[in-house]
């Protein structure tokens, strides 16, 4: 049986968790795979909010990586766009995960990375969205090695517990072309036997007319019965 490609959503702050995004991506790909997400989109004439929705939309499944980060607000709204895109993932009922940063971590990468990893603008945003996080499907990560044991651990469960679209390679479906050989051979006499029989009917017809009814109906019983000989 083919097997079936899944495009993987990866939704998260940027500068903070570029390493851990890294990692995802590396660990999806090396389960055979796609991912995507911001560092794959390209300039065009949709929105961002749009991009953003019609990308998760065409995914499979829907992942989140959450840090010591908030991130940056929609303009009108104010609320993070990686809360929106949480949002939006859960409320159109796609297949989700969640890895979430344990505090004792956030702590240790203070120490070595300075406090761009900590949320300063908007912490109890972040407290909230964290909170709505954790009382969902989520698993908390200390490095980079537990956020690719959650991908190969949660990936193919949300594969049995939902009939995911993915993406097959043509390479793997079987070679089809004896089969559609076959039909259109079969169509061919199919069409010529229809063309004899309709042959046939209009000779019938022409009998008709010229030998009369009565003598019509005997030769039409006649042919039955040397039909039902030949039969026998």
């Amino acid at each position: 049986m083919p097997q079936k490609k899944l495009q993987i959503f990866i939704s998260s702050t940027y500068l903070d968790l570029h390493e851990e995004r890294q990692a995802a991506v590396a660990a999806i790909l090396k389960a055979g795979h796609i991912p995507a997400g911001m560092e794959l989109f390209t300039a065009g004439d949709e929105s961002q909010w749009d991009t953003i929705t019609r990308w998760i939309d065409e995914s499979d499944i829907y992942m989140l990586i959450l840090g010591g980060r908030y991130g940056s607000t929609h303009p009108d709204t104010e609320q993070g766009y990686t809360e929106m895109e949480y949002d939006y993932a859960v409320s159109t009922g796609k297949p989700y995960f969640a890895v979430v940063i344990q505090d004792k971590t956030l702590d240790e990468w203070v120490k070595t990375r300075g406090k761009d990893v900590l949320e300063l603008k908007n912490p109890t945003k972040l407290e909230a969205f964290r909170k709505k996080v954790l009382s969902r499907i989520s698993s908390f990560f200390s490095d980079s090695k537990d956020i690719k044991l959650a991908i190969h651990e949660t990936i193919p469960v949300l594969q049995q517990r939902h009939n995911l679209s993915g993406w097959i390679s043509g390479a793997e479906f079987t070679d089809t072309k004896p089969l559609v050989d076959e039909l259109s051979k079969l169509g061919e006499e199919n069409r010529a036997l229809r063309k004899e029989a309709l042959q046939l009917k209009s000779e019938l017809e022409k009998s008709k007319a010229k030998l009369g009814e009565e003598d019509f109906s005997e030769l039409n019983n006649l042919l039955e019965r040397v039909g039902e000989l030949s039969r026998a």
